[in-house]
Order: C-alpha cells, then structure tokens, then sequence
C-alpha cells in the first residue's frame, strides 16, 4: 500500500497509507485531515483541495488540466507547486509522495 506524506497547516507531518486508485484528495481525507474541506467531492469544481506538491515528484505527476489550471488561480496561494489533490490519481508510483494543504482562501 502506498504511503503519503501530508503536512497540515501547522506544519506538523504525519505519513499515512491509501488504497492505490483513489485520488491523493480521497487518501487525504480518509485519514483524518478535516482541515482538506474538498467541497465539490473531487469533481474539479472548487480549489479547496488545494495542496502544494514536493517538487522532487514534479515529473512523476499527471499534468494540469485546464479547469484545475483556472481554479488554482483563484487562490492568493498558489505557487509553481500547487495541484487540486482531486486531480492526482494515488498510485503505487506515488508511494512517498509529500504534499503540504495549502493556506484557505
């Protein structure tokens, strides 16, 4: 099983594991982060799943869509590393992934 690395707000990390097929966002939430609002559920609607990637998995990640490029940038936080974590697929290739929950807008 797949293990991500999420740093909440305060700056505390903890690494938890998911089910490879689930979205980082899916992971993200199952495992107890309620600071990860994800509104819209993950059907790429709002930015409040709003995560900034560690930019050693930069080339392992799928690329931005158009709709996930437009909602990040409505948020006064996003930087070169910031992804919709309903957007990324967790997979095996994943496994370490880091990921830090962006400030709320």
């Amino acid at each position: 099983m797949p293990r991500l690395i999420v740093v909440n707000r305060e700056g505390e990390e903890r690494t938890v594991e998911g089910d490879a097929g689930l979205s980082v966002m899916e992971v993200i939430r199952e495992n107890g982060f309620d600071e990860l609002l994800a509104l819209c559920g993950g059907c790429c609607s709002c930015a409040t799943c709003h995560v900034h990637v560690d930019p050693s998995f930069a080339g392992v990640l799928p690329p931005m869509g158009e709709d996930e490029n437009d909602l990040l940038d409505s948020s006064g936080h996003r930087d070169d590393m910031s992804r919709l974590s309903c957007q990324i697929p967790f997979t095996d290739a994943l496994d370490g992934l880091k990921v830090r929950i962006a400030e709320e807008d």
